[in-house]
């Protein structure tokens, strides 16, 4: 095997793993309402039981009057709760609704629901292997 440079690996993933997020964007369309910032931050709620709007500013790597603002839209749609903290006052605890649960799981069963027709669609069963080998290098890359 050819000796593979990094650079051009690293353009090659980063190119297809851009395309592959904006297909699967493109194809599960659903209430499009929120921005990808938006949904991203409801995602990060929903990971987690509760979370500090400083703690989702840092992760969403946004400024504090920028999270303040994605929240107050959040709240206002129902999709999260807004809760001061027992401990310290002056903070406020962010969880997901009911609803915002609702909008995160059906945004992800339509997601993975069009990437499983895709994957039986157009691999083979060898390709499938590779894939999840794929995928546990990738994770590592992550974690």
């Amino acid at each position: 095997m050819p000796n593979i440079n990094d650079n051009e690996l690293a353009a090659k993933l980063r190119m297809t793993a851009s395309r592959l997020l904006k297909v699967v964007r493109s194809e599960v369309k659903h209430d499009e309402t929120l921005s990808l910032t938006e949904r991203s931050t409801l995602s990060m709620i929903y990971q987690h039981s509760e979370i500090l709007p400083s703690e989702l500013a840092a992760i969403e790597k946004v400024t504090s009057q920028s999270m303040s603002q994605i929240i107050n839209k959040l709240s206002h749609n129902s999709y999260i709760n807004k809760t001061p903290s027992i401990a310290d006052k002056r903070k406020v605890i962010i969880t997901i609704t009911s609803k915002g649960k609702e909008y995160i799981e059906l945004k992800r069963t339509k997601s993975q629901e069009w990437l499983a027709k895709i994957i039986s669609e157009k691999t083979t069963e060898a390709e499938k292997e590779i894939i999840m080998q794929a995928i546990t290098i990738l994770t590592r890359f992550v974690d």
